[in-house]
């Protein structure tokens, strides 16, 4: 069998002397696992670098097995990145994280968010803000979403301030205030109060946010961690 597909090089491995296996994200198919003859070559070590996005050919004999990749390069993103650790980073962080989606099954709309936020990687003045919400959008693919739409004790949608850290909903100031000591700060960019300026107490209070969700419902029921790249990015958010 054999399909066409465009997709986001996640992993890279050796295979042999001279070939590589290659984990993909495709637009189509969901994260696939393709065997790159001559994928160690001068030729093609500069295409099989993660988040370069590629066009992909995949073949085999049936649909279980491993399967051979032919690859074209459609936007070298890491090389765009390569000269800035923080760039370099949330293109790994991506990468990371996207691992976590149930293997060959398609997430269209969230493929479509990672390219869109690619996109914007020549810009730190707006990557950082849309990783923060790429980030909520794969809690959500995954079955774990943030309700940050009203508050969760009163139901305004008024100063939405906190979220719970237990419920994943959004809290007011009013409501939250006598408990914000044990409540995750919201940041204005992922309200309806959003501004044109983010700044970047704001970035890390989302990474905050996005982070612990990560942990308690995704990470931790798995017995793993936040990813190296993920941790990495965030001290160079901080400084």
């Amino acid at each position: 069998m054999q399909w066409t597909d465009e997709g986001i090089v996640l992993s890279v491995r050796p295979h042999g002397e001279t070939a590589a296996v290659v984990e993909l994200w495709t637009r189509g198919h969901g994260r696939h696992l393709g065997l790159v003859h001559g994928g160690r070559s001068r030729r093609l070590r500069p295409l099989l670098q993660i988040g370069n996005h590629v066009d992909v050919t995949w073949k085999a004999r049936l649909a279980d097995q491993l399967g051979h990749v032919t690859l074209e390069l459609r936007r070298a993103y890491a090389a765009e990145a390569m000269d800035d650790p923080a760039t370099l980073a949330a293109v790994s962080t991506v990468a990371s994280l996207t691992r976590l989606l149930p293997e060959r099954d398609p997430h269209a709309n969230l493929y479509e968010i990672t390219l869109f936020v690619f996109g914007f990687l020549n810009d730190p003045t707006v990557w950082p803000a849309l990783l923060v919400r790429w980030e909520l959008a794969l809690l959500e693919e995954l079955g774990f979403g943030l309700d940050l739409t009203q508050c969760a004790a009163t139901g305004s949608n008024d100063q939405l301030i906190f979220v719970s850290p237990r419920t994943g909903r959004a809290v007011s100031a009013s409501a939250g205030e006598p408990y914000a000591d044990r409540l995750l700060s919201l940041p204005a960019f992922l309200t309806k109060r959003r501004t044109a300026s983010v700044t970047g107490a704001d970035i890390r209070a989302g990474f905050a946010l996005t982070g612990h969700f990560l942990e308690a419902r995704v990470l931790a029921p798995r017995g793993e961690k936040l990813p190296e790249p993920r941790t990495r990015l965030l001290d160079i958010v901080a400084s």
